[in-house]
């Protein structure tokens, strides 16, 4: 039986995964059908639809591997992780055509989104010495004569939930540093894009002990059990603002920990003395337009100093210029369509909002046709100087529209990046090394990077993750293992010193 919401759509050579609990590959009676948002009516393959009975499946074997694994040294973990992994990138660039298919980008990106997750799980794995490295907290001469360790121990059985724009590079944030710090993990991709990305959990999973590492598809209306479980330890959930807020509300009911790394309204700003040139204008591109605007870290709103600002329109104008949208598997294809339908209306709205407001709203490329008529496209605009209240600047646009915005100011400068309700990234663009440092450590967010932005230039080994709305939590680096990892004191009191006080 397939899901009803994608009756009528066209089956053509599909893909097909199933689920993978406790060791072995299971089939549902029920699947998704999972659609091509460039082009209507195709299907690009079927996942298996899991039960609640599924989910606690997938959660009791988990559990039952958990304490094996977590006895494990960290060495011998990583050893078993290193080989799980060996020949991931054999089948990388049929991952990429799936993922490219099922998501809308194109395949480059898809190439690199699970590139970067095996960058992200070698690099974790690199960690391992500092995994189960603790302290001792000697005796302090007049205090209680006691010695404490302190040591790190795993939590438990933990779910991690991936969204659809980067599910592969964002799984090798979190899960490589939840199974070297000896937890066992369930993988939840996403529902609109899960086929690449089960794909490559199986091909691990397989490799690694019965249970350790299982993964789940299907209908969020049955997943409940990944969150609302007492055998489940932790959530870590990258998605949306409201998405965030219902995973915190229904972990709540168990008390179970959340690590969430949610949407931004990321500033990029444009000191006087930003340097334009290509190579710093191509930045800002992709900063602003990879994965047609659909990443959390992209650039949402650009201020710029007010003599730049006609330049810094120029420049993206001339690269929007040559822009193709397409399918993302077609040659020249510069920008694959939004991912859903509610998101191509949602960036529909904000660009005609714009426009009633009589900003001045620049648009670029023209829509694709014949088989891709009707696909999920928007043409990728500018709004100049919008008023500050538009949709278009207070919202994330998720989508390739940019609102640039001039400053008088370094003083108003960090004060408009800083007004909002995100905090994940920001950058700050400049020819001081000074002005960078002292207008970087203004703003309110995770990470800032200076003369740079983007997904694709996140130094992989640092820790990552918002403040405000855009969630908590950090992961990558030794924090990211420290995120699945409790920690224990152990104190050891001398009796003989006791005694001695005593007297």
């Amino acid at each position: 039986m397939t899901d009803t919401a994608t009756q009528g759509l066209v089956q053509t050579d599909a893909v097909e995964t199933g689920l993978f609990i406790g060791g072995e590959v299971r089939r549902t009676a029920e699947t998704l059908d999972i659609p091509d948002p460039a082009k209507p009516g195709v299907v690009v393959g079927r996942a298996a639809s899991a039960s609640a009975a599924d989910v606690a499946d997938a959660v009791a074997a988990a559990k039952a591997a958990f304490p094996s694994w977590a006895a494990l040294s960290p060495q011998e973990r990583a050893r078993q992780m290193t080989e799980a992994i060996a020949g991931i990138a054999d089948d990388r660039d049929e991952d990429a055509a799936i993922l490219s298919q099922e998501n809308g980008k194109v395949r480059m990106e898809a190439w690199i989104d699970a590139l970067v997750f095996e960058i992200r799980w070698n690099l974790a794995l690199m960690l391992v010495d500092e995994v189960g490295k603790g302290k001792t907290l000697p005796v302090v001469p007049g205090a209680i004569p006691v010695s404490t360790e302190v040591s790190y121990q795993p939590l438990g059985v933990v779910t991690v939930i991936v969204p659809f724009n980067w599910p592969i590079a964002i799984l090798g944030a979190s899960l490589p540093h939840a199974l070297l710090a000896g937890n066992t993990a369930i993988v939840k991709p996403p529902p609109s894009a899960p086929l690449a990305t089960t794909r490559v959990v199986h091909r691990i999973a397989e490799k690694l002990p019965a249970g350790v590492l299982n993964v789940v598809t299907g209908k969020d209306e049955n997943m409940a059990g990944l969150i609302q479980n007492h055998d489940v330890a932790k959530v870590c959930f990258t998605g949306s603002v409201n998405g965030g807020k219902r995973i915190m509300e229904m972990a709540s009911k168990t008390l179970t920990r959340v690590t969430l790394e949610l949407g931004g309204n990321d500033a990029a700003v444009f000191l006087d003395d930003a340097i334009l040139d290509d190579a710093h204008l191509d930045r800002l591109y992709a900063a602003v337009y990879d994965t047609t605007g659909q990443i959390c870290m992209n650039a949402k709103r650009v201020f710029v100093h007010r003599s730049r600002l006609d330049e810094l329109v120029a420049g993206l104008s001339s690269r929007l210029e040559q822009a193709k949208l397409g399918s993302g598997l077609d040659e020249g294809t510069t920008m694959g369509p939004l991912h859903q339908p509610a998101q191509k209306a949602f960036v529909d709205e904000l660009i005609q909002e714009a426009k009633d407001a009589g900003a001045d709203v620049r648009e670029f490329g023209s829509l694709p046709d014949g088989d891709l008529a009707g696909g999920n496209f928007v043409r990728p605009a500018i709004v100049v100087d919008p008023s500050l209240d538009l949709r278009v600047v207070t919202q994330e646009q998720f989508g390739p529209v940019i609102p640039v915005i001039p400053f008088d100011d370094e003083e108003e400068a960090v004060r408009l990046a800083n007004d909002t309700w995100g905090g994940l990234c920001g950058s700050v663009w400049t020819g001081s090394p000074e002005a960078a440092q002292r207008v970087g450590s203004q703003l309110v967010c995770g990470y800032v990077w200076v003369n740079d932005h983007g997904a694709t230039r996140l130094d992989l080994r640092a820790p990552f993750g918002g403040m405000k709305q855009s969630g908590f939590g950090r992961e990558q680096g030794i924090e990211g293992v420290r995120a699945f990892q409790d920690t224990r004191s152990i104190a050891t009191i001398d009796p003989e010193a006791l005694a001695a006080m005593a007297h």
